[in-house]
């Protein structure tokens, strides 16, 4: 074989060798596997928004909670009426026991004698399904306060009164102010009475009131009088130590009265005072 002959023989095993070498490249890169799509994310329906998690309770107050609620229930049955009592007279609303129980942990409903004494109790009105506070007078404003006042011309303690309606002790206020009625002190209870200022009202008079007021001797002299008023708070309308100073001053004598005799009372005299005329009978 030529040289020639031999040369052509190899070009043509460098051309199939690099014809093989290509048809491998091709199929290995044709047999690797394509990255998946990705998916899409379908239309879901919008998150209910959270809520903010509640702070846990602590254990310890839970605790005195609980232990608070369980003294309050075994208490006696007077303190618990109290306490139901107390909050329907701040209140002046009508609860049903579950409210009560809300309110103020007193379960009538559970227990008997608590609900008992609660519906028969003077200053409670149950209608069958709520209690409510009830006054010993049903008043709601200052002219039916100076009404009754007037039909109790012999007085009548505020302490009954007190409870009629929340602003009560300061319409009593306006109304002495304005001269309607008269508040006087009880020296034996040391509790209040109000008395109608009403001339025409006819009041009884006691007979032991009636020997005091008979019975007070006053002096003779002005002057004292004056003295015995400043004693007792109270302010003369006179000043005659003054008076007399200044009549000497100007050299005028002062005339004296003549000792009168002093007069019984009898039913002829005229009445000076309408207020307390019991104070002049015989």
């Amino acid at each position: 074989m030529s040289l020639k002959d031999s040369l052509n023989k190899f070009k043509l095993q460098q051309e199939k060798c690099q014809s093989t070498l290509s048809s491998i490249a091709a199929r290995s890169g044709s047999s690797q596997a394509k990255p998946p799509p990705k998916a899409t994310p379908t239309n879901l329906p919008p998150l209910a928004p959270t809520r903010a998690p509640t702070p846990p309770v602590k254990f310890s107050n839970d605790t005195e909670r609980l232990q608070h609620i369980n003294s309050i229930r075994k208490a006696p049955v007077g303190a618990q009426i109290k306490r139901v009592i107390d909050l329907l007279l701040e209140t002046r609303q009508a609860f049903t026991p579950e409210q009560i129980n809300e309110a103020c942990y007193v379960d009538a409903n559970s227990n008997k004698a608590v609900f008992d004494s609660l519906r028969n109790n003077l200053k409670v009105n149950y209608d069958g399904k709520r209690f409510s506070y009830k006054s010993k007078h049903d008043l709601k404003d200052k002219s039916e306060l100076l009404i009754l006042i007037r039909k109790f011309p012999e007085g009548i303690q505020v302490i009954d009164l007190k409870d009629a309606y929340p602003t009560v002790v300061e319409d009593l206020q306006t109304l002495k102010a304005a001269g309607e009625v008269w508040l006087l002190s009880n020296f034996d209870s040391q509790e209040d009475i109000v008395y109608p200022n009403d001339p025409r009202s006819v009041i009884k008079v006691d007979d032991d009131l009636k020997q005091l007021f008979r019975g007070i001797e006053l002096p003779r002299d002005m002057i004292d009088i004056e003295k015995d008023l400043q004693k007792n708070g109270m302010k003369p309308a006179t000043n005659t130590a003054k008076r007399r100073a200044m009549a000497q001053v100007h050299g005028i004598t002062p005339k004296t009265k003549p000792k009168k005799k002093q007069r019984q009372i009898s039913n002829r005299t005229k009445l000076t005072n309408a207020h307390l005329p019991e104070l002049f009978r015989t």
